[in-house]
């Protein structure tokens, strides 16, 4: 149940067009977790394509520090 909730924040906040605008830690963090996956960050095309740079302990979170460097 708890993958489907996340799952369906995930189309939502994809589907809207603030999705798009997004640059705020907190908006990207659908599920409340602290970091931001890439699923969540696959909504912001610039995140995406720093992603990986900017995970620098590379465990496919981006944390707050992390995030900050964007």
């Amino acid at each position: 149940m708890k993958r489907i909730n996340k799952a369906l924040a995930l189309i939502a906040l994809a589907s809207s067009s603030a999705a798009f605008a997004a640059t705020d830690f907190d908006t990207l963090d659908v599920d409340g977790s602290g970091t931001i996956s890439q699923a969540e960050a696959s909504v912001d095309a610039k995140l995406m394509s720093m992603f990986s740079e900017l995970d620098t302990d590379q465990n496919g979170e981006l944390s707050k520090e992390e995030f900050s460097e964007a």
